[in-house]
């Protein structure tokens, strides 16, 4: 089992107390990986994989949640690490970005705090595009709990644990952006029966990486951090655990965290719910009768079949009356809404207001447009230039 050591300063490439893992592309070292497996042993070693908690993040909750809404971040992390210790379970896997941006000391200390109350979970952590570690970060000379396990380092290296015959591979940010593609051809040096990689990054530039590598590289289980929505690349194997909780309004769907387990057979892994809000965004549809009173009504209704608890971003689609005014924020009411978008139009008859007007500016307005696609640039164009033609002449 291998440590950083305590208040070290690193060298760029690696962490003091740490073995670096070269990159080749035939694995270095260990036993070969078939020898190993004839170990058989039936105690399953169990994991839980977390990502992109944004700690000290202040999410936009709407006006019922954004005041204690940083505090729920900290209280689904705890809830995480109270099943870890109901649970007993072996390794806590954070794949980047348990802090929104540079940690500071207080906040090093609770996490570290509660990490110490884990009787059993050993935590192998790394750091991400947002929580980095730039010159002056506190990462690099924080005392951690024994049970801790940082892989800060820029290059690929691994944490040790022979008593779980696991060995856990992680490389951290040192700049907000690494448009290289680091993970490609990576392998494990074959140091433990299971072998497991963190990684943070998948987009052009947050480390890209080609996913076909990812599935040849010969670990057992890859933890996927940076991308917030849960995705699945490959079974039991290639998981972006997904935020723990959204922390932007496009952070839609349910979020959680993965809990797996590694025997001599293989992986099995399941990703469970545990954000106790999530962000959705419904359409509702505006007809020529409705009003702005009418609309909140059809609102409340829809929010009531997903629940108040969570937060709402509304878009009004359809055709309204042009003569009615929608005012967004008496249409918010007492519900949980952060922003209403108004894409409707006012229902015109175009055809008979050129004909009507085919002389004035209003007609040689409307003919520019004729025959545009509904929905288009140029239909919502001719929606607003006539309401604003019409308004001026009145």
């Amino acid at each position: 089992m291998l440590q950083t050591g305590k208040g070290a300063e690193w060298p760029a490439d690696m962490i003091t107390g740490m073995r670096p893992l070269v990159f080749l592309c035939d694995t270095p070292g260990g036993r070969p990986k078939q020898e190993r497996k004839r170990e058989r042993k039936s105690r399953t070693m169990r994991f839980i994989h977390i990502a992109d908690v944004h700690l000290g993040a202040r999410p936009d909750a709407g006006p019922l949640y954004s005041r204690q809404r940083p505090r729920e971040l900290w209280e689904t992390f705890e809830h995480v690490l109270h099943i870890c210790e109901e649970e007993q379970t072996d390794l806590l896997l954070i794949a980047g970005d348990l802090f929104h941006r540079q940690p500071l000391v207080r906040e090093l200390k609770e996490v570290d705090y509660l990490f110490s109350e884990l009787t059993h979970t050993k935590v192998v952590l790394i750091a991400g595009n947002h929580d980095y570690i730039s010159a002056n970060s506190n990462y690099r000379t924080f005392q951690w709990n024994p049970n801790v396990f940082p892989l800060f380092g820029e290059k690929l290296q691994y944490a040790d644990f022979p008593e779980l015959r696991s060995a856990v591979y992680g490389m951290s940010y040192h700049s907000r952006e690494i448009p290289r593609p680091l993970y490609d051809g990576v392998r494990p040096a074959g140091a433990e029966q299971y072998e497991i990689l963190l990684a943070h990054g998948g987009d052009e530039k947050h480390i890209p990486f080609d996913r076909r590598w990812l599935e040849q590289s010969g670990f057992d289980y890859i933890a996927l951090g940076h991308i917030h929505k849960p995705q699945v690349f490959r079974k039991d194997q290639i998981i972006y655990a997904g935020a723990l909780e959204p922390v932007d309004k496009n952070d839609t769907g349910k979020h959680g965290y993965v809990k797996g387990g590694i025997t001599e057979e293989g992986v099995r892994a399941q990703w469970v719910p545990c954000a106790c809000r999530e962000y959705i965004h419904l359409e509702v549809t505006v007809g020529t009768e409705d009003t702005t009173g009418s609309i909140k009504k059809q609102m409340e209704k829809t929010i009531n079949k997903y629940g108040n608890e969570n937060i709402y971003k509304i878009v009004l689609m359809g055709k309204r009356n042009r003569d009615v005014f929608l005012d967004p924020e008496r249409m918010k009411g007492e519900k949980n809404i952060l922003e209403i978008i108004d894409r409707t139009s006012p229902a015109y008859d175009f055809e008979r207001l050129y004909e009507e007007n085919e002389d004035t500016i209003l007609g040689r307005y409307i003919g520019r447009f004729r025959g545009c696609r509904e929905g288009s640039v140029e239909y919502q164009a001719l929606c607003e230039g006539v309401e604003a033609l019409l308004g001026s002449s009145q």
